[in-house]
């Protein structure tokens, strides 16, 4: 097949709209079922490229959960504890696989934000996977193939018009690409940087120390924000991301997103908000956003005479700010990267605040020295990778 006609562009008055290869070959993908349209395949392509680097960087099954052409979660395989398997919402599934684990936490890092998202996997698409898809909203999957049990699960989604794409493994795109903006066509080279351990070997800060696990996280926060709609930043932890900061103008801006989402995560760990007593048979984005509304600054929303019975079977104790900065404050180990330099030191002084130890970002700033002085003081260990990660 050479090229594919979608429902229509980006919006529904852009038409017609079409995928074709650049080449002019046969496209390398197949439509297993459902109907996809323009963002889908925005979304299913670029994760698929994350998925693909996260693999081959690790050796570990990957998954990513894109919304709108950024993830909003992405991982490698690594079994969940039980308190992970609980904040994912899968202790109910038994043992999971390796590529299920990677969705559980794709998904898990931001479930907010991961509403309706686009799945890219790795590998071969397992049933274990295929039954956390299919309980989650989510618009489609892009893989390299599928077991019969798992496609046969997926095809139950949407009353059957769940979209499933295959892709060509194998395919390489054009070393050339283009994109068209108002008529004008702009060239330039793919992007095949090969992200990898060497990027971190030019460590500059008083702190030389860098484990693997943290050299494994920094890996994979920089794959992420090589697919990620900059500016960008990318916290990241026990093998994923843990939170994303996409598309801002303002780096510490970035900073200051994804590490309001990686304090989500941590709190959502809590006991307090682990034990909350949902009502049952409440609707997954219903307890979803309850979470999210409970660990904010808006928690009366939630809490309200009136308000709280809809959700909650007993009316929760207020998560007070000092409670939450005492159990944010256990945070340690954190990665993060970035895909261009920090500007200012105003960046570091928000990342340690949600627990980061380890940072990767390009260098060349005229205030490196600040930003080094700045690590250095609260003992963190910096790598100047030299390499820039803008992607638009």
């Amino acid at each position: 097949m050479k090229d594919l006609a979608l429902k229509y562009g980006c919006n529904p008055n852009q038409k017609p709209s079409r995928i074709f290869a650049a080449d002019g070959g046969d496209l390398p993908l197949e439509v297993l079922n459902g109907r996809p349209g323009y963002i889908n395949f925005m979304d299913a392509l670029n994760g698929w490229q994350l998925v693909r680097d996260l693999k081959r960087a690790t050796g570990l099954p990957a998954a990513t959960s894109f919304k709108h052409v950024s993830p909003a979660g992405a991982a490698v395989g690594l079994p969940l504890s039980d308190v992970l398997k609980k904040i994912y919402f899968v202790d109910d599934l038994g043992d999971l696989s390796p590529l299920a684990c990677a969705y559980a936490r794709a998904r898990g890092a931001d479930r907010m934000s991961s509403f309706g998202d686009f799945i890219s996997l790795s590998d071969t698409c397992d049933a274990d996977t295929a039954r956390i898809i299919k309980r989650e909203v989510s618009d489609g999957v892009i893989a390299p193939g599928y077991t019969d049990e798992a496609l046969e699960i997926l095809k139950q989604k949407k009353n059957g018009n769940y979209t499933v794409i295959q892709i060509d493994p194998n395919y390489e795109p054009p070393l050339l690409e283009h994109k068209d903006v108002f008529g004008i066509t702009f060239e330039q080279g793919h992007n095949n940087l090969d992200i990898n351990e060497e990027l971190l070997a030019n460590i500059v800060t008083a702190n030389k120390d860098m484990p693997e696990s943290a050299k494994r996280d920094l890996i994979v926060s920089l794959i992420t924000l090589k697919y990620t709609q900059s500016n960008s930043v990318c916290y990241a932890y026990d093998g994923q991301a843990i939170g994303v900061g996409a598309g801002q103008q303002s780096r510490v801006h970035c900073v200051r997103l994804a590490g309001q989402k990686a304090d989500n995560w941590l709190l959502r760990q809590c006991p307090k908000v682990l034990n909350l007593p949902f009502v049952d048979g409440i609707r997954r984005a219903d307890r979803d956003n309850a979470i999210d509304v409970y660990i904010g600054n808006e928690y009366m929303d939630v809490l309200a005479d009136g308000a709280w019975e809809k959700i909650f079977k007993v009316k929760p104790e207020v998560f007070t700010d000092e409670e939450k900065r005492a159990w944010l404050d256990q945070a340690h180990d954190i990665a993060l990267g970035s895909d261009a330099f920090f500007p200012f030191s105003d960046n570091i002084e928000r990342a340690r605040k949600s627990g980061v130890k380890y940072i990767a970002e390009p260098g060349g700033s005229v205030r490196d020295d600040a930003v080094i002085e700045c690590c250095d003081k609260y003992g963190m260990a910096m790598a100047f990778t030299g390499i820039r990660l803008f992607h638009h």
